[in-house]
C-alpha cells in the first residue's frame, strides 16, 4: 500500500492528535516555541495575522455594543492581591457555608485566593518598598480606578475592555495557545446600576460571544458552570467551550456575574436618582489566544490547517503555473488578478516564487489558506482560471467575474467548515450510560464511558452527588446547558423528575 502524501510531507496523522498538534503550529509558522522561556512562544508574523484578526471581530463587537477601550498598566502593587485575596477567601467561605457573604467581616480571613504570580520585587540594584507581580487578570486594578470615574448614576453602565498580555506561572505541560504562561488576553468589565441590568449585559455577552464563534465556525457548548468550577468571587459563571477532534472540551471564553461583592470590596459606588449611595453590580467577559487554538485542532487536516475566511491572513492565494513560453503573460495576468480580488476587499497574496507549483501547493495547505487560484497559460488562453478551495474540490472561473466567485467561494468553505464542525459535535455528544446504586449504596455504571464522548445527564443532586459521579465516570462536569431537556426525565441519581441538563466530558 502506498505512503499516505501527508505522511510523505512528515506532517503527523491528526488521529494522533497529541502529536499533530504541536507539529502543525510551527510547520505552519503560527509559533516558534524556541524561546528560552517554557510556555512563552514567540509569535511568528503569520500567526500574529491570525489573532490580530481574531481581535479585530472583537474589537467590531466592542464598538458595536457601547464598550470603550482601555489600556491599564502591566504592573500590580502587592496590597492589592492581599485586597483580592480576602474577597475572594470571603466569598468561598460564604458559598461553603451556605449564607450570605456580607455575613462575614472582610478581615476575618487573610490567606485567601492563591494566585500563581510573577512576582517584581526589585528595580535594578535597589529592592522595591512594594513589592509588584504581572497581572494575572485585571480585576484589582480596574477596580482601584473605577470609583474615580463613577460619582452618579449617569455614569453608568461603564462599559470598558482591553485586549493585553497577562501572565500566570502553569505549572502544568504547556501547550501552544492552549496553556501557556504570557496570555494575549481579551477582557471585558463592566459597572450597573443594579442586578437586572449586570444580567442583561451578560445575554449581550453571551450574544457577541456566538457571533464570534460562528465567524470562527467552532462547535461549542455554552454552560452554566457549577458551584465549585465558578470563577472565584464571581456569582455565577458562564462557560464556552469548543469541542475538540478528540472528544476533549477546551474552554475559550467565560462571562462572570459579580454582583456587587466587587464593588463592595473596592467601594464602586454611584448616587442614585433619590441622592442615596449604592453599589455597583459588575461582570466581566473573557477570552484568549485558545481561540487560535481551537480553530487549528478543529478545522486542520491531515495536510495542514483550514482557517476560517474571517480570519484568514490570506483568504485567497494565486499561484502561476509557468512555462517556458508566455510566462510573461501569465505573471502579468497574476498581477491583474491580484488587484481584482483587492479591489473587492479580499486579502490576497500572489505567490510568485521560483518554486515548482507543487511546493507551493503543499505551503499553502499546510497553513491553511482558503482558496487557491491557479492560473496558467491554457487557462489565459481560455481566459478563466482555476479555484481550489481547501476543503476539497476544483472548479473553473472566468477571470472578469473571480472576485465575485471568490466570494461565493469563501462563503462556501465558512458554510462547509460550520458543517464539519456540526457533526464532530454531533459525534461527540451522547447520555450517560444509566447509573445504578449498589446494595452498599454505591454508583455503578452500566456500562464504561467511551473515550472522545461529551455526555449530557438529567441531574438534580447535591454538590456530593456530583463529585461521586466526576470520581465515577473520570468526567468533569461542564455545568448546565443553557437549555434543558425540553421532557422532564428523572435524575439519574436521585430518581426525581427534572429538566435540568448537565454536560461531563474530559477537558483541556
Amino acid at each position: 500500500m502506498a505512503e499516505p502524501a501527508a505522511a510523505k510531507r512528515g506532517i503527523p496523522p491528526k488521529d494522533d492528535f497529541n502529536a499533530w498538534y504541536p507539529f502543525m503550529v510551527e510547520a505552519a509558522e503560527l509559533v516558534d516555541k524556541r524561546y528560552p522561556v517554557k510556555g512563552m512562544d514567540v509569535w511568528r508574523p503569520y500567526g500574529w495575522k491570525a489573532m490580530r484578526l481574531i481581535d479585530g471581530l472583537t474589537h467590531a463587537e466592542m464598538e458595536r455594543t457601547g464598550h470603550q477601550e482601555v489600556n491599564f498598566p502591566l504592573l500590580v502593587p502587592e496590597q492589592l492581591l492581599e485586597k483580592e485575596n480576602r474577597l475572594v477567601s470571603r466569598l468561598q467561605r460564604a458559598r461553603a457555608e451556605g449564607v450570605d457573604p456580607s455575613e462575614l467581616r472582610m478581615d476575618e480571613e487573610t490567606t485567601g485566593f492563591a494566585k500563581e504570580v510573577y512576582w517584581v520585587k526589585h528595580a535594578g540594584e535597589t529592592e522595591l518598598d512594594v513589592p509588584m507581580f504581572l497581572r494575572p487578570t485585571s480585576e484589582t486594578a480596574m477596580y482601584t480606578m473605577f470609583p474615580l470615574w463613577i460619582r452618579s448614576h449617569a455614569d453608568l453602565p461603564l462599559k470598558t475592555y482591553q485586549m493585553v498580555n497577562t501572565f500566570r506561572y502553569e505549572t502544568k505541560q504547556t501547550r501552544s495557545f492552549i496553556r501557556v504562561r504570557e496570555i494575549h488576553f481579551f477582557e471585558a468589565h463592566t459597572c450597573h446600576v443594579d442586578e437586572d441590568d449586570a444580567t442583561r449585559q451578560i445575554e449581550e455577552d453571551l450574544e457577541i460571544a456566538a457571533r464570534l464563534m460562528h465567524d470562527l465556525c467552532l462547535p461549542v457548548l455554552v454552560a452554566r458552570r457549577p458551584v465549585w468550577d465558578t470563577f472565584p468571587g464571581a456569582h455565577y459563571t458562564v462557560g464556552i467551550d469548543v469541542v475538540m477532534p478528540d472528544g476533549r472540551t477546551l474552554q475559550v471564553a467565560s462571562v462572570h456575574h459579580y454582583r456587587d461583592q466587587w464593588a463592595r470590596a473596592f467601594d464602586v459606588r454611584y448616587e442614585d436618582v433619590k441622592g442615596e449611595q449604592q453599589y455597583c453590580h459588575q461582570t466581566t467577559y473573557g477570552m484568549s489566544e485558545r481561540l487560535l487554538g481551537a480553530v487549528v485542532g478543529v478545522h486542520g487536516d491531515d495536510r495542514g490547517l483550514i482557517l476560517p475566511p474571517a480570519i484568514a491572513p490570506h483568504q485567497a492565494v494565486i499561484v502561476p503555473v509557468l512555462a517556458k513560453k508566455g510566462a510573461n503573460e501569465v505573471l502579468a495576468a497574476c498581477n491583474k488578478l491580484q488587484a481584482q480580488l483587492r479591489d473587492a476587499g479580499l486579502r490576497v497574496h500572489l505567490d510568485d516564487r521560483d518554486l515548482r507549483p507543487g511546493q507551493k501547493y503543499y505551503d499553502w495547505e499546510i497553513r491553511g489558506v482558503p482558496l487557491r487560484f491557479e492560473l496558467g497559460p491554457r487557462d489565459l488562453a481560455s481566459g478563466e482560471c482555476v479555484l481550489v478551495p481547501r476543503t476539497g474540490g476544483k472548479s473553473n472561473a472566468p477571470l472578469a467575474g473571480a472576485a465575485e466567485v471568490a466570494r461565493e467561494t469563501l462563503e462556501a468553505v465558512a458554510d462547509e467548515l460550520r458543517k464539519r464542525a456540526r457533526k464532530l459535535k454531533d459525534t461527540c455528544m451522547h447520555t450517560l450510560p444509566a447509573l445504578e446504586r449498589s446494595g452498599a449504596g454505591r454508583l455503578t455504571l452500566a456500562e464504561p464511558v467511551a473515550p472522545g464522548r461529551i455526555y449530557d445527564l438529567p441531574f438534580d443532586g447535591s454538590d456530593a452527588d456530583a463529585g461521586a459521579v466526576e470520581e465515577l465516570t473520570g468526567l468533569s462536569f461542564l455545568g448546565d446547558a443553557r437549555e434543558p431537556f425540553t421532557k422532564a426525565r428523572k435524575c439519574a441519581v436521585t430518581g426525581e423528575s427534572t429538566k435540568r441538563c448537565v454536560w461531563l466530558a474530559r477537558t483541556y
